[in-house]
């Protein structure tokens, strides 16, 4: 079984995806933007959001993939934005150290 860290660390995405994510997560505001992207009033917990964020992240990364005319740019960042902050506040962001600089430009 994955677990959050392994499943955040493993995420491989496009260059301009990741560097949106990294910018907005500056700005992020979980009580703000956790409730516009779930459609909820409740701000979930940190490992729960978390694992909500992976999964919607891995069915719009599909949809990309595919090419899908569903596909929304828009929500793919603002969820990459979500995920990145989220795994900054549980320190969770994955170690780059090890990585050739194509991969750390691929990573969240």
């Amino acid at each position: 079984m994955t677990t959050l860290p392994d499943a955040i660390a493993t995420l491989r995405r496009p260059t301009l995806l990741v560097r949106a994510a990294r910018i907005g997560a500056e700005d992020y505001d979980r009580r703000r933007d956790l409730p516009r992207l779930f459609g909820e009033e409740d701000v979930p917990g940190s490992e729960a959001a978390l694992g909500r964020l992976l999964a919607e992240e891995a069915v719009l990364e599909e949809v990309r993939c595919r090419r899908d005319a569903a596909y929304s740019p828009l929500r793919h960042v603002d969820v990459m934005i979500a995920l990145t902050a989220e795994a900054r506040l549980m320190g969770r962001t994955p170690p780059h150290s090890t990585a050739s600089p194509q991969e750390r430009a691929g990573a969240i």
